[in-house]
């Protein structure tokens, strides 16, 4: 799986929505066309003519291709309620925090005396607000998935493994890794 935490976060924001995204074909294009300013951008974005982009505001065309209507679905989903999304990352990245949940193989550094296997653990894990704001502003600058899985890694160590400074405190680096499934919510 590629960009896990970046999908994980476009779900997450979907979850967000205080008002569905225009279902019809028209609807979609409709609202495409106010986003971006004309048909031949929205052409643009989505793969076909700008002859086609109109047929299908003007509803001369009911449906679309199978992969043209979820470029249109991806296209439409991208750009709803940015302020509603925007909103709720602040709120996570200054009061609220982020959960994680996940099933992966954990591994990390451990003292001599100590397992230090790798082995996989089902978690579900409130992050405190710093590690979502670290989160956002990581995928905001371009940070590549890994570079995210450190992030929250890290927050793990902190808050499940060593239990906030009460446990493990030798442990050093955690690592996420084959990852079956990871899911956030703020």
């Amino acid at each position: 799986m590629a960009d896990e935490i970046n999908e994980a976060i476009e779900r997450a924001d979907r979850e967000s929505f205080t008002r569905e995204p225009p279902k019809t074909l028209k609807g979609q294009i409709g609202y495409l066309i106010r986003q971006l300013g004309s048909a031949r951008a929205v052409a643009a974005e989505i793969g076909v003519t700008a002859d086609s982009v109109n047929r299908y505001r003007r509803g001369a065309r009911k449906h679309a291709r199978a992969d043209v209507a979820a470029k249109i679905d991806d296209a439409v989903r991208q750009r709803w309620q940015p302020q509603v999304r925007k909103r709720r990352q602040r709120q996570a990245a200054a009061t609220g925090g982020i959960t994680v949940e996940t099933r992966a193989r954990f591994g990390y550094t451990a003292p001599v005396g100590t397992t230090d296997d790798g082995r996989f653990r089902r978690l579900t894990v409130h992050l405190p607000p710093e590690y979502a704001r670290r989160l956002f502003e990581a995928r905001d600058a371009g940070a590549s998935d890994r570079q995210m899985r450190g992030i929250i890694a890290e927050g793990f160590k902190e808050i499940y493994f060593q239990d906030g400074g009460g446990r493990a405190m030798g442990l050093s680096d955690v690592e996420i890794n084959d990852i079956d499934y990871l899911d956030l919510d703020y």
